[in-house]
């Protein structure tokens, strides 16, 4: 993949906070069986302390993406990063459940921070054309963090107790705020073949936003991505625990093995999705999306069969492959939107689909799966409801999107090349 050092030291900078960001959030399901335990906690209010982050994380990023799309995104990727930072400590430290719940609502603030900014950073650093790569590359940090926070969380919670699990990923995460207070802030549409770059410009306004969803490609790339998070949310969370009553894993080992699984299930699918995208968008720009469809897909038949396998030795290769698919659609799907809005709005692009996507996805997931399970008896039927059904539907939502890729490609590239020389003017 092309691009200058310092494009390739920010990819770099961003790769290990989109690490970090994982490692925090995911170092939950590893130890929720020793904080249900310590806390006396039933399955519904272990699912709360999951919705307490991802609820404050989807009111938050309204406010960070708006920021992002009119102020200075280092800055604000930067103090996203601290804010976390210092909230994953805090989690540790709790005492009791509200100290917990208010931690974890905090990380929520830290960590919409970064997100928005850091796309519409990337993408004026790399180009349309190796976007989805960068994109990938930049989320593989995610999927290995997961990984890190499930395996490393539990191995940790097993020898020393769930809370020095947090307490060793707070310093990472604030010597990597310092790092991107120190970034290079590139001109907005520095990388488009077409317009010139501009520096800050003020495009954001509420007509704007709403205007964001009327482009039919964006709608669509919403709605299908929402579907995704309810399940991978449920799953997030819940796997662990399904491991440990499903086939008499323990605590450490299930983490272990959760994590084991899916590392390398989502780094062989994010970073397969980013260059099979590049390549298919190279012929047809409907490219990325059809690698969404098709992950989706394929990952609701896997899922499925993952569930419902008897055996452990039935189990791993069902869910890893599930995994390699599901994870197909994350450079795709970033990159498909920064190619379809301004270079001033993909910010805020982004801080929509969050907010819409935790909010009524996997900000609820984790709380609906563990009532289902309470009231059905089985975490295993509870997961077996939600993950095919959403899937699917995700499936065939994201079809919807392909007829109108193409012009609402060319659109936005129209409009980026009038404004930006009207500006220039």
């Amino acid at each position: 993949m092309r691009g200058s050092a310092h494009a390739r030291y920010v990819l770099g900078v961003m790769v290990t906070i989109n690490f970090l960001n994982a490692v925090d959030r995911y170092i939950l399901p590893a130890v929720l069986s020793s904080i249900k335990a310590e806390f006396h906690l039933s399955d519904f209010e272990s699912g709360l302390l999951g919705t307490a982050f991802l609820i404050v994380y989807a009111l938050t990023v309204i406010p960070f993406g708006l920021w992002a799309d009119v102020g200075v995104r280092r800055t604000v990727i930067g103090v996203g990063v601290a804010i976390w930072s210092i909230a994953t400590l805090f989690t540790g430290l709790a005492r009791n459940y509200a100290q917990l719940f208010a931690a974890r609502a905090v990380l929520g603030v830290g960590e919409a921070g970064y997100f928005p900014a850091g796309t519409s950073l990337l993408a004026d650093y790399f180009p349309k054309a190796t976007r989805g790569r960068a994109m990938s590359i930049w989320n593989a940090g995610a999927a290995l963090g997961i990984a890190v926070g499930f395996a490393g969380g539990g191995v940790i919670a097993s020898l020393y107790g769930w809370r020095v699990a947090y307490y060793l990923t707070a310093v990472p995460g604030l010597i990597c705020a310092i790092l991107a207070f120190r970034l290079r802030e590139p001109r907005r549409g520095a990388a488009e073949a077409t317009g010139r770059p501009l520096e800050q410009v003020r495009d954001v306004s509420w007509a704007r936003l709403i205007g964001l969803l009327r482009v039919p490609t964006l709608r669509a790339s919403i709605v299908a991505e929402t579907l995704l998070y309810f399940v991978i949310g449920g799953l997030g969370i819940w796997l662990p625990t399904f491991l440990q009553r499903r086939f008499g894993m323990g605590v450490g080992s299930a983490a272990v093995f959760a994590g084991g699984v899916l590392v390398v299930g989502a780094l062989v699918g994010t970073l397969a999705g980013g260059w099979i995208g590049d390549r298919l968008n190279a012929r047809d720009p409907r490219g990325n999306l059809l690698v969404c469809v098709g992950g989706f897909a394929a990952g609701g038949v896997l899922v499925v069969a993952a569930l419902a396998a008897p055996s452990l030795a039935l189990f791993v290769p069902a869910f890893l492959l599930g995994a390699v698919a599901l994870y197909l659609y994350n450079g795709p799907m970033t990159a498909l939107r920064q190619n379809i809005v301004l270079p001033t709005l993909r910010a805020s692009a982004i801080m929509l689909g969050l907010f819409i996507a935790h909010f009524l996805g996997d900000a609820i997931s984790p709380t609906v799966v563990g009532l289902l399970s309470d009231r059905l008896g089985s975490l295993r039927l509870a997961l077996l409801i939600v993950s095919p059904t959403f899937l699917f539907v995700a499936a065939l939502v994201a079809a919807t999107g392909l007829p109108t890729v193409a012009a609402d490609t060319a659109s936005m590239e129209t409009e980026w090349a009038a404004r930006s020389q009207a500006s220039v003017g």
